[in-house]
């Protein structure tokens, strides 16, 4: 099997010829301190992964900013780079700022700051489309690659799925406390969120991609309780799921902390694959045997590994032995994809080949 047959059939809960092994994502950070700068295919095949691709083939119509300007300053010092956002609009300018590093970037003051800042992204705010013709384009030339797309986040930072945008946006925090406060407001922010994803989902339409991710790791069960996750994640990330489908698009669901509570709940917004099933040893809960047991009859299951003790500080056997480990968990008759659960950042390259090595000797008979 070729990469992409492997992975698609694991994709497809279908037997592959051996483990599919990859990553998820790759840090520019990793690449240019450990790796000379090789770029994301070079790594792979360095290595001899399984490699995915991940276009950003998304633009906006020019009339569809005139009413939506951002506008940046960026103010370095020693410690990183604080860049400072102002988003014109014709009723309000909004401000927002990100902080980033060497390593990666976060946000250090949110856009949304008084609850009636959501009727200026219901007004204003626009959504972006897919160009189908360059995505194509770039799915025919890489025929070997898995191709990853990201549902449509918010303008200048956020993530996949609405819970995990509104997050980025307000702020975790207060949000789940105005589940309790205000849960008609944090509906109305969602549903303008879900609204906007739901327009670039559409267009879609005719595009080549293997997957799509949504979620976001707010939405995880060591962020938020079950409760909350079925009357404020599901019901608006299960819309998108289907409109999704609807376009003939994969979904995977990205819950990077824990997930076993609320296994079944993700699956039932009839998702095809769920990640990133992170381990005890790195903040999460995951137990591969259990979440095959629960729901590898429905789901492909991608992640399990432990990145952060068996990347770095072990023996290559060590590495060897949890790959071992997370085939027998998880790996009986396809269905599992393995990947680190998350980015990484610092990793002995050494140890990321006996991660490659090991996870080719996992063979289906």
């Amino acid at each position: 099997m070729t990469s992409k047959e492997r992975m698609l059939a694991a994709l497809s809960r279908k037997q592959p010829d051996h483990l599919p092994a990859t990553t998820h994502h790759l840090m520019p950070y990793f690449l240019q301190k450990y790796m000379d700068g090789i770029n994301n295919r070079e790594f792979f095949d360095t290595f001899g992964l399984d490699p995915i691709e991940w276009p950003n083939f998304v633009a906006y119509t020019p009339d569809q900013l005139a009413n939506w300007r951002i506008e940046k300053t960026e103010h370095p010092d020693k410690n990183g780079t604080l860049t400072r956002f102002r988003v014109i609009t014709p009723k309000k300018t909004l401000t927002m700022s990100v902080t980033s590093n060497h390593y990666t970037a976060w946000v250090t003051e949110h856009l949304i700051k008084e609850k009636s800042d959501i009727e200026i992204l219901a007004a204003y705010m626009p959504a972006p489309h897919c160009e189908v013709e360059k995505q194509n384009a770039f799915y025919d030339a890489h025929p070997d690659a898995l191709i990853r797309g990201t549902i449509v986040c918010a303008d200048i930072y956020g993530q996949p799925g609405c819970w995990q945008d509104a997050a980025c946006l307000f702020g975790i925090e207060p949000l789940i406390l105005e589940t309790y406060d205000d849960p008609e407001w944090v509906h109305a922010f969602l549903q303008i969120l879900m609204q906007r994803k739901l327009t670039y989902v559409r267009s879609l339409e005719g595009s080549k991609f293997d997957l799509h991710e949504l979620g976001g790791g707010d939405a995880s069960s060591t962020v938020i309780s079950p409760t909350i996750f079925d009357d404020f994640v599901a019901p608006y990330d299960a819309q998108i799921v289907q409109a999704a489908h609807d376009c003939g698009q994969k979904i995977v669901y990205h819950t990077c902390g824990g997930m076993m509570p609320i296994l079944e709940n993700i699956v039932s917004m009839g998702v095809d694959a769920i990640e990133t099933l992170t381990p005890v040893g790195m903040g999460g809960d995951a137990v591969l045997w259990e979440a095959k047991r629960r729901v590898g009859d429905k789901v492909c299951l991608i992640g399990g590994f432990d990145q952060f003790h068996f990347f770095s500080g072990c023996t290559a056997e060590d590495t060897r032995r949890e790959v071992l480990r997370c085939f027998e968990e998880a790996g009986e008759g396809g269905g599992f994809i393995l990947s680190p659960s998350d980015h990484f950042f610092d990793a002995d390259p050494h140890l990321i080949q006996a991660f490659a090595d090991a996870a080719r000797e996992c063979v289906y008979r």
